[in-house]
């Protein structure tokens, strides 16, 4: 039963980091590159559909995490385990204070009610997200690695 929430753990937080990295190095160069106020108005789509979804994945990632931390605390890799837990509660934490405000702004913005700093707040968050997507795969590498 631990091999099995081993695995369904490293492929949630897996999938996780994939739909990150996208987000990071794909889908905002794609919205970025598009013209007039479509990028805009993408990114808004965007913080609402995945707004909705994201924090019951990284609290489920942490979550599963800590679960096996616990269940697995005998095993070679525990300590792999923790630590990417620790990440993983940091990527909570820089998301509630850092990344989360951005985005509740962001998600609200059409063309007509956008302030004028609006590209300079969205750089922000990408760069958060940057390092937000960092720790997350720290996190995930460390969990492959516990696997062995």
């Amino acid at each position: 039963m631990l091999s099995a929430l081993e695995v369904f753990t490293t492929v949630v937080v897996g999938l996780m980091v994939g739909v990150e990295f996208s987000v990071a190095f794909v889908i905002n160069r794609i919205l970025g590159a598009l013209p007039e106020d479509s990028g805009q108005l993408g990114r808004a789509h965007g913080g609402r559909m995945l707004g909705a979804v994201m924090p019951f994945w990284y609290i489920g990632s942490l979550l599963l995490s800590a679960v096996w931390a616990v269940a697995g605390w005998h095993r070679p890799g525990a300590g792999l385990v923790v630590i990417a837990a620790t990440l993983l509660i940091v990527s909570v934490i820089m998301s509630v204070l850092l990344l989360v405000p951005i985005n509740d702004r962001g998600k609200t913005w059409t063309p007509e009610n956008r302030p004028a700093d609006w590209k300079e707040q969205a750089n922000r968050w990408d760069r958060y997200h940057y390092v937000r997507v960092a720790v997350i795969i720290a996190a995930f590498t460390l969990l492959v690695a516990a696997l062995a």
